[in-house]
């Protein structure tokens, strides 16, 4: 990542290498402008992971493979409780490799609620919108 930050030349990037959790404990609470996040779990995990590090109107960017119309709506009954709110779902084929992969957009509306983030590993063990 910090290759591919310093070839392409952008000066206001970095790499953190710690659970985002604890990073929204800290100094990266409403911090940042986006979060990018790929394949790395459900989206509404992705989203109350995102949502403590996002400023007021973030976007939350997530490389998503095949649609799955449960995850979506799961997403859609966690989204109030996040802040979080899906926008806009892009296909990203018809590259080779890439037919069924997805780019999900979610903004975020308003400031964190209370009580995120929760326990590091609380996210993808108890998810919202169950």
């Amino acid at each position: 990542m910090r290759r591919a930050i310093d070839e392409a030349g952008i000066s206001n990037a970095r790499v953190i290498n710690i659970r985002s959790e604890e990073l929204a404990a800290e100094d990266g609470r409403e911090a940042y402008e986006a979060v990018t996040a790929r394949a790395v779990g459900r989206l509404s995990t992705l989203a109350e992971l995102a949502s403590p590090l996002l400023k007021d109107g973030g976007v939350l960017v997530a490389w998503k493979g095949k649609r799955d119309a449960d995850e979506e709506q799961q997403l859609g009954r966690a989204a109030d409780k996040l802040a979080m709110h899906p926008e806009q779902i892009l296909h990203v084929g018809p590259y080779a490799g890439s037919e069924h992969r997805h780019l999900h957009v979610l903004r975020k509306l308003g400031a964190t609620p209370p009580g995120l983030p929760r326990r590091p590993g609380m996210a993808k063990k108890r998810p919202r919108g169950n």
